[in-house]
Formats: structure tokens, C-alpha cells, sequence
């Protein structure tokens, strides 16, 4: 039986600005990608899909180093979707500009912005700002503690090691709506879970490997934290890689390509090996890959929905460099065919 609120339900799609390829086969520039993107952003919007992250990364596979500045071209030809990171990396970043940033992006699109802060799965950003990977988790301890204070919007007093004094210091712009919505990207750590229960903020799990099951004490843990700091247990999102085509083979044969070439590439610089055929075909059969035709799809996010008790499912998009033509009908699959089917079949187990 599903315990799941269908009503409050949210499905978010997310890209992490991989390079598109062209129809003849030839690697799109970056502007073309970040402008294609846009264009997806859009599309979700019309398609009723709730939110539409955005990553920020600083190597050549990626088009977007500055995802508010996309976000923000987004806001202006959408009128609902909710506009996210995925992740900001605030580790290597400065907290009153990820405020500022983030409060500007809230005024422009009334109230829609949303910000999901980590401590960085891709390092590049730590040497290009200056900072030691040695003080990996300092960083981000210090800058979520600084951060948090300006959420308040009241002049803030601050000292820190790796963060700038300020003394009585009001920051601009403030916010029209509720603030800044905020989420702490979570790729598997205990110690993360219980900082974000004790802020207060939302949850969200990446999930990229293996079962979904696996991640199930994790919500069990941040439950407990949240009642021992006194915080309310809000609903908890994941996001996952996936791909869907109208065809079953078609779907597996493109996501094979496209995401074994990126997580073989990503792995040359963390000793990954390479994955083979049984890796992938495991991942979408059971594991954290939703690739299929759209009813194959449908029921596996409905199951982990059901599994985790989620409160939102969020498919990463565009892995590799797939062509505009096969993004474009996996949003429009995702938004016609497999969010309805999902919220049918937990109706229908509710």
C-alpha cells in the first residue's frame, strides 16, 4: 500500500549542462548547448514538470559554469517551474554571493528560485577559487554556518577561517516571496544527513549507483535527527539518471552509449573502471538508471517513490552527449507520458 501524498508529489528534471551533439554527429560549443538548454527549460515549463535543476561544473564536458546565469534566461520565458542548482558548490564558493545570486534570481522569477548546495563530486572548482582539498569538509561546515545566518536577512556579524569578517553588514537584494527555498545535496554520508535535519533545510539524494533500497536508513536517520534538533521532517527528494524513448531498445541502446562514455570519462580521474555492459544492464534493470520506453520508466520511479516515501523524484537528463532532438522527446515523454503514469499507479497501490 503507498503511502505516498500523490497530490504533493513533485517530479523535477535536471541536466548537469552536458555538450549536446548535432544531428550530423559533431559536438555542439558550449553557447549552443547552454542556449539548447534554455530551450529545455522552457519546454518543461509547458509540460507541467515542477522543477529544473541545473549543474555547475568547470571542465570542457560541461557548458555551464554559472548555472543562475541560465537560470535566470529561464525564468523569463517560464511562468511556474520551480529553477534550481544541482548542484551549487558552496564549499569553493562565497555565501553572501550564493545569497546574492540567489535572492536576485528569486525577485526576477517571483519567488521560483531554489538553491541546492554541496560539498562538490567534481573538485575542479576547489583549485580554480583558491582552496585546499585538504579542508574538503571545513569548507563547506564553515560556509553552510555563514550561509544559514544569511538566510535570516538581517545585518550579520561574522568571523571565520576561510570565509571574510563582517561586522553588522546588511546584504541585498532581499527577498519578495519566502525566502530562499534550500536543499543539501546528499551523495551517501550519515554526517551530511544530520547537518541538514539540524538546519532544517530539505533533502535531497543522489543517487547514481545501485539500489534505491540501500538509501532507505539514511531516511530513517535523518528522521531521528530531525526530531533530536527540534526540526520538522520535510518531504525528501532523489534525483537519478535516466533516459526514455518511445522505443525500449532504442532507449537502452542511446543510454548505453551516451551514459557509459560519461561515467567512463569522469572515471579516468577518480580510478573508476570502465563500465561494462552487465554494470549497465544491472542499473537499469534494478539500480539507479531509468532507462526504458515510458511505461518501463513509470514503474521504476513509482517503486522508489513508494520504497523511499518521496516527496519528489527529480530524472538527470542529457548524460553524454545525446542530440537536441533525443532531449527534447525524453521531456516531452517524461512530462506526458511518465509523470501521469507514476502518479496513476500510486493512486491505483493508495
Amino acid at each position: 500500500m503507498s503511502m505516498v501524498d500523490v497530490d504533493k508529489l513533485q517530479f523535477g528534471l535536471e541536466t548537469f549542462g552536458d555538450i549536446v551533439r548535432g544531428e550530423d554527429g559533431e559536438l555542439l560549443t558550449a553557447g549552443q548547448s547552454i542556449r539548447q538548454i534554455v530551450k529545455e527549460g522552457e519546454l518543461a515549463d509547458k509540460l507541467g514538470v515542477d522543477v529544473f535543476g541545473v549543474g555547475e561544473h568547470h571542465r570542457p564536458d560541461y557548458s555551464v559554469s554559472s548555472p543562475e546565469i541560465v537560470l535566470g534566461s529561464i525564468a523569463s520565458v517560464t511562468d511556474r517551474i520551480k529553477l534550481a542548482t544541482a548542484v551549487t558548490v558552496l564549499s569553493s564558493d562565497d555565501p553572501v554571493r550564493v545569497y546574492e545570486r540567489f535572492a536576485t534570481l528569486e525577485g526576477l522569477s517571483e519567488g521560483r528560485a531554489q538553491v541546492m548546495l554541496g560539498r562538490g563530486s567534481f573538485t575542479e572548482s576547489f583549485p580554480l577559487f583558491g582552496y585546499d582539498l585538504t579542508d574538503y569538509d571545513d569548507l563547506f561546515n564553515e560556509k553552510l554556518e555563514m550561509y544559514s545566518q544569511l538566510l535570516k536577512e538581517k545585518p550579520i556579524t561574522w568571523h571565520g577561517k576561510f570565509t571574510q569578517s563582517l561586522k553588522d553588514q546588511d546584504v541585498y537584494p532581499k527577498t519578495d516571496y519566502n525566502g530562499i527555498e534550500t536543499y543539501i545535496g546528499i551523495g551517501g554520508s550519515p554526517e551530511s544527513i544530520i547537518r541538514t535535519a539540524r538546519y532544517g533545510y530539505k533533502v535531497i539524494l543522489a543517487i547514481i549507483g545501485g539500489q534505491a533500497d540501500r538509501f532507505v536508513p539514511y531516511l530513517n536517520l535523518y528522521k531521528k535527527a530531525a526530531e533530536k534538533y527540534n526540526m520538522p521532517v520535510l518531504p525528501v527528494a532523489v534525483h537519478s539518471h535516466g533516459f526514455i524513448a518511445d522505443d525500449e531498445d532504442e532507449a537502452v541502446e542511446v543510454a548505453w552509449k551516451n551514459i557509459k562514455a560519461n561515467f567512463d570519462r569522469i572515471g579516468l580521474t577518480r580510478g573508476w573502471a570502465p563500465m561494462s555492459r552487465e554494470q549497465f544492464d544491472g542499473e537499469t534493470k534494478v539500480g539507479s538508471f531509468y532507462v526504458g520506453n515510458p511505461e518501463h520508466v513509470a514503474q521504476r520511479i513509482a517503486r522508489t517513490i513508494n520504497l523511499m516515501n518521496l516527496g519528489r523524484f527529480d530524472l538527470v537528463y542529457g548524460a553524454g552527449n545525446q542530440t537536441a532532438a533525443q532531449r527534447e522527446r525524453m521531456i516531452e515523454l517524461y512530462g506526458t507520458k511518465v509523470i501521469p503514469r507514476v502518479k496513476e499507479i500510486l493512486s491505483e497501490e493508495g
